[in-house]
């Protein structure tokens, strides 16, 4: 696309946002952003990009800012609603994403990473197998990196790992990755998509404009990914991997990973022990070693990065252990199947502190868990009312008004040989910047607990932002 004297608006002024402004000035465009946000984060965006004599509106949207706009560029946190959004409809001014934007630039070859859960876990082990192989590689998008942003670092001989969320593929025109993997499908984001159809619609975008020669990777145990994708009307290549099934592509045999390409068994090695527990994470590493393969990563350096991987922070992530209760950091757990997959994984009574930001989702599908090993919930947050109506028939719940005293009453709760997960099945923004903010308070309360039912009790961490 040629930007050259074109107005182009840029709707965000996050790391997003700010990396799409700077790429379409630097390709000749005339570059204004709108951010109806006003905080110390994007004021400080505005100085880089006013340096660069880009026109920047923060606090609220204007149509006196879109004006004469000949392309829209929306940052992922951008809703549909929005009225620079609406503007452009209206007016049928094209609208792309900060994906689209860095796609038209990019040099390299993309394999794009989506799903419910496990995305940066899997695009972060992809990216270390594949440097441990010798092969050089950039691991970017929505974890937190943009595409657009890493534009100058990529070339013709960079894999290009690229993390996609369904806001990103809502406005894709062209995006077309050599690879595209989908993890897994369950209810998320139903506060911003219209219903779970509408989402799940949204990922199977990631394979769009795939054709032949191209390859789309799958979770065959995910029921609803098998329902919605049917090879026959696809044009790129299908393969699968699977943890109960033998299927084309990658599967675990009694232990064993096996590779099942072009009619040809292969064993690789025993999967063993990893430092990868919890939640989806044998898929997570057959979806990576298989992705792996197809890029000729030898079978030394996948074996030896898979067993020496460690979890991302805030992943099902182990704090410490005190007076026999085990502390574990799921803060990134932000829907019901992730919550669900931890409790899956734990084996002994566990106390959940769980809340947040509303999703519109049902908690009663977890039910089910809830019941087999949860002795107690504690709720925070926004959703504490829906929470404890969905739960308190069922399991004893306690509410509080920070996690910082969430963590106290949990402990307090638990026996030795319990586990205190903190869970919350809910985004972080009514109290926290961020999921990784939420983790942080949590591991720092955890860590200032003494044993023998001792605390040294921090004040509640308040958070003025959202």
């Amino acid at each position: 696309m040629d930007l050259r004297n074109k107005k182009v608006t840029v709707v965000g002024l996050g790391n997003s946002g700010t990396a799409s402004a700077l790429l379409a000035e630097k390709a000749g465009a005339v570059v204004s952003v709108t951010d109806n946000n006003d905080t110390e984060d994007i004021r400080k965006n505005l100085k880089l990009l006013k340096g660069k004599h880009i026109a920047v509106e923060i606090g609220e949207h204007t149509e006196r800012a879109l004006s004469r706009t000949e392309l829209l560029v929306v940052s992922p946190a951008v809703e549909k609603s929005s009225l620079p959004v609406r503007y452009a409809i209206e007016r049928n001014i094209p609208i792309i994403s900060e994906l689209e934007l860095g796609y038209l630039f990019c040099k390299g070859p993309i394999v794009a990473v989506t799903g419910t859960n496990g995305k940066s876990t899997v695009v972060s082990l992809l990216g270390k197998i594949l440097r441990q192989a010798g092969i050089p590689v950039n691991v970017c998008g929505n974890i937190g990196n943009s595409l657009s942003g890493e534009i100058k670092n990529i070339d013709e001989t960079t894999e290009i790992i690229l993390e996609t969320s369904s806001f990103q593929l809502e406005w894709i025109e062209s995006f077309r990755p050599k690879i595209s993997v989908i993890l897994n499908v369950t209810e998320d984001h139903l506060d911003r998509h219209r219903n779970f159809e509408d989402y799940l619609a949204a990922k199977k975008r990631i394979f769009k404009n795939q054709a032949a020669g191209d390859v789309i990777i799958l979770n065959y145990d995910d029921k609803n990914l098998r329902d919605a994708v049917k090879p026959e009307e696809i044009a790129s290549k299908v393969l699968y991997f699977s943890a109960e099934k033998k299927v084309e592509g990658i599967y675990l045999d009694k232990g064993n990973i096996k590779i099942f390409l072009k009619n040809k068994v292969k064993t690789l090695f025993a999967l063993g022990d990893s430092g990868l527990e919890g939640g989806h994470n044998i898929e997570n590493i057959l979806a990576s070693i298989l992705v792996a393969i197809l890029k000729r990563a030898d079978i030394i350096s996948v074996e030896k990065t898979v067993k020496h991987f460690k979890p991302l922070p805030h992943r099902f992530e182990r704090v410490r252990e005190i007076g026999g209760v085990e502390f574990i950091d799921d803060s990134k757990a932000t829907n019901i199947d992730s919550t669900y997959q931890a409790l899956k994984s734990l084996d002994r009574s566990v106390v959940l502190i769980a809340g947040g930001k509303d999703k519109n989702l049902s908690y009663e599908k977890i039910l089910p868990a809830i019941k087999t090993n949860v002795k107690k919930i504690v709720l925070i947050g926004e959703t504490t009312r829906k929470m404890r109506e969905s739960f308190k028939r069922f399991v004893a719940v306690e509410e509080k008004n920070s996690l910082e005293e969430a963590v106290l009453a949990a402990y307090k709760s638990a026996s030795p040989g319990d586990c205190v997960l903190l869970s919350p099945m809910c985004s972080s923004f009514d109290m926290f910047r961020d999921y990784k903010h939420r983790g942080e308070v949590f591991r720092k309360t955890v860590e200032g607990l003494k044993d023998k039912n001792k605390t040294i009790f921090h004040r509640p961490y308040k958070y003025a932002g959202h």
